[in-house]
């Protein structure tokens, strides 16, 4: 209960710089957590090292953990001399153990106990003062939302996944692909070498992240076992693609516990399948996300694969810290953040029909929703000249443009190939 508190004070821009990230403070707390535990075997008392914590500053807090180094990051973008700067053995060991730590807390307990208290019905006396309180710390738009009366909304759960007014998220009908939520983008770009990035610099693998292709008829590559086979990262991303000659883009979007919880179609394409895979429920926000290497990798998350009409295209929705539950309209068989998923590697479904034919999903339309904030991510395949309309840090609303296929070069290519 402390360490929710604490991360309602310290996350919400009423208590903040504005230019401060949203939602850290979870992250500095369970550090705080991890350097008491660790120093308790240590033979210091628990009440004194908590004592001495308390009165640590945020950079203090962190270099305390993972050292004294300005960079902490173990993953890094390919540059000249590979994933970049060489380090000591040691210190790469230490970052591994104190990772596993912070994983070894009890988010997710503490996350599956926030969604029930979120669900827990207010008395209508309190509705008003609550959740007016959220909305002043949150910042919350009432205007936009479809019910304005905050009286009508019987929990925090409702509150959180209210729906707008359908003229205040307009969808963009020039572009291919438009913005599946509000949020902040914290990284967009070209896949290379069959690694993404959480935020620029910070490095995961692909195929870790989506998970291993199921075997096809006739393969003959090397296989893990009865449905998988062994690929290298960039080996990977071609297969993936449905059109040699294409590439792979991605892109990250973060949304804010204040912001609006429903996500939604990015663009027209076809759902064929699901993998649920019950994972960690870390931290998503930026100030973290810059920090743990592979943290969309640990988490608990529900992709879905398909496609649309340049080629490959994933949704990914990925679970948090105190977010109690991942909902899509498509699939409501999915169950995320229960006890019967522990130690599961992933869940697979087809969503296909006798046919072989995938769920048709219009650009706009809804498509899931969070309990709380969390994150979105977007792996997709589209020619060259496919152009972003994005930049890092933006804010940005369910709706607006991400980006589309340059229609100039689109057409003098096609003259060109009528030549």
């Amino acid at each position: 209960m402390i360490v929710l508190v604490w991360e309602i004070f310290l996350a919400s821009p009423q208590f903040i710089a504005p230019s401060n990230h949203l939602n850290q403070a979870l992250f500095y707390s369970t550090m705080a957590m991890a350097l008491i535990i660790r120093g308790h075997h240590g033979g210091d008392t628990v009440h004194s090292l908590t004592h001495r914590v308390i009165y640590l500053s945020k950079r203090e807090l962190w270099k305390r953990l993972m050292g004294n180094r300005n960079n902490h990051v173990t993953g890094r973008k390919p540059g000249k001399y590979g994933y970049g700067r060489k380090r000591h053995g040691s210190y790469r060991k230490k970052y591994d153990r104190r990772v596993k730590l912070y994983r070894k807390l009890p988010l997710t307990f503490m996350s599956r106990a926030w969604g029930k208290v979120s669900q827990l019905n207010l008395h209508p006396v309190l509705r008003r003062p609550l959740l007016g309180f959220y909305v002043w710390l949150w910042g919350v738009d009432l205007d936009e939302a479809a019910d304005e009366n905050l009286n009508n909304y019987r929990n925090l759960s409702e509150f959180f996944r209210r729906q707008l007014k359908p003229h205040v998220r307009p969808v963009d009908e020039h572009h291919s692909l438009t913005c599946p939520c509000d949020g902040r983008v914290l990284h967009f770009g070209e896949v290379e070498n069959g690694k993404l990035e959480q935020v620029k610099g910070v490095i995961y693998s692909l195929q870790d992240f989506l998970g291993p292709l199921p075997r096809k008829e006739g393969d003959e590559r090397v296989l893990s076992d009865e449905y998988e086979y062994v690929l290298s990262d960039e080996k990977y991303s071609k297969h993936l693609k449905i059109k040699s000659d294409n590439y792979l883009y991605h892109c990250v979007i973060y949304l804010a516990p204040g912001d609006y919880h429903r996500f939604h179609s990015a663009a027209n394409w076809t759902v064929e399948h699901r993998r649920h895979f019950p994972g960690d429920l870390l931290s998503v926000s930026p100030h973290v996300v810059r920090r743990v290497a592979g943290l969309y990798n640990y988490n608990e998350r529900a992709v879905y694969t398909g496609k649309w009409d340049y080629g490959f295209f994933s949704y990914t929705a990925v679970g948090a810290t105190n977010v109690g539950s991942i909902k899509t309209y498509c699939d409501e068989e999915l169950q995320t953040n229960i006890y019967q998923h522990k130690g599961e590697k992933y869940r697979d479904k087809n969503l296909c029909d006798q046919d072989n034919n995938g769920l048709g999903i219009k650009k706009g339309s809804m498509f899931g929703e969070f309990n709380f904030g969390s994150t979105i991510v977007l792996v997709f395949e589209a020619p060259k000249n496919f152009k972003f309309r994005l930049k890092e840090g933006q804010k940005v609303k369910f709706g607006q443009p991400i980006g589309a296929v340059s229609e100039f070069t689109k057409s003098t290519q096609n003259l060109l190939n009528e030549g």
